[in-house]
């Protein structure tokens, strides 16, 4: 599948709920995908785009971290 519909092949091919599936992604092509298979999305600053173009996507989260992105995830996930 198109990288744009490979979450949703994912979520699919595994029967997993969209709903209950969170995507952690460094670009926008990653927040896009997650949006794109109703997933929610994280977002971490320390990869490939700034995070700055990150707020369009309504992400739960942007990471700064690893131990922050770790921090999150005890506390929400």
């Amino acid at each position: 599948a198109p990288r744009e519909r490979m979450l949703q092949a994912l979520t699919r091919e595994f029967g997993l709920d969209p709903l209950r599936v969170l995507m952690v992604g460094d670009t926008t092509h990653d927040l896009e995908m997650a949006r794109n298979a109703g997933c929610a999305s994280v977002g971490v600053s320390y990869g490939a785009h700034d995070p700055d173009s990150f707020a369009s996507f309504e992400t739960r989260y942007v990471a700064h971290s690893m131990a922050d992105l770790h921090q999150w995830l005890m506390e929400h996930a």
